[in-house]
């Protein structure tokens, strides 16, 4: 199982969201990607996206205002 981050610190959204699809697209059933941000739009774009896609994702707050989201690929797309 890969585990992939992105680095997206200082990006505004939507590139955080764009990377993730992308990065998602190339991988393989139950591999994560963690996308480190600290734009908390993201949050809410990323998490309503993979609600959507039907995709497990959990947040940590790495430092104070910065988080790490990570969103494992639960089905093929």
């Amino acid at each position: 199982m890969a585990n992939v981050k992105i680095d997206c610190m200082y990006e505004a959204c939507p590139i955080p969201l764009l990377k993730l699809a992308r990065e998602l697209k190339k991988l393989e059933q139950g591999d994560v990607v963690v996308v480190e941000t600290d734009h908390s739009c993201a949050i809410l774009n990323i998490t309503e996206w993979a609600e959507k896609e039907k995709f497990d994702y959990w947040i940590d707050e790495t430092n104070q205002g910065e988080w790490d989201i990570h969103v494992r690929k639960t089905r093929l797309k």
